[in-house]
């Protein structure tokens, strides 16, 4: 399988580790400031790379078998904006 993200769905994918990495950074540089660092931070994100970005790079590989060429893209679009949800509301809740 190759990988098939193009246009606007690798600018998606981009923003989505992007905000990813920078809540990473944010929570790493917490925990070492408040002296609480513990090997679960990192555990949370790399399952949070399993669970949220996997499947969309599941969806990705899946736009062969669209023919109509809608369908997977607004899946993984609607993927998106829901881990984008996740990390910037999580934000605001704090």
């Amino acid at each position: 399988m190759a990988l098939t993200l193009s246009g606007l769905m690798l600018y998606a994918m981009w923003l989505v580790l992007g905000v990813m990495g920078l809540s990473f950074v944010v929570e790493l540089f917490k925990s070492f400031s408040t002296g609480t660092f513990s090997s679960s931070t990192i555990t949370n994100y790399l399952r949070d790379l399993l669970y949220f970005v996997f499947p969309l790079f599941l969806l990705s590989n899946m736009m062969p078998l669209d023919h109509t060429d809608y369908i997977i893209k607004i899946a993984y679009y609607i993927g998106v904006l829901g881990v984008l949800y996740n990390y910037v509301g999580g934000y605001f809740k704090k």
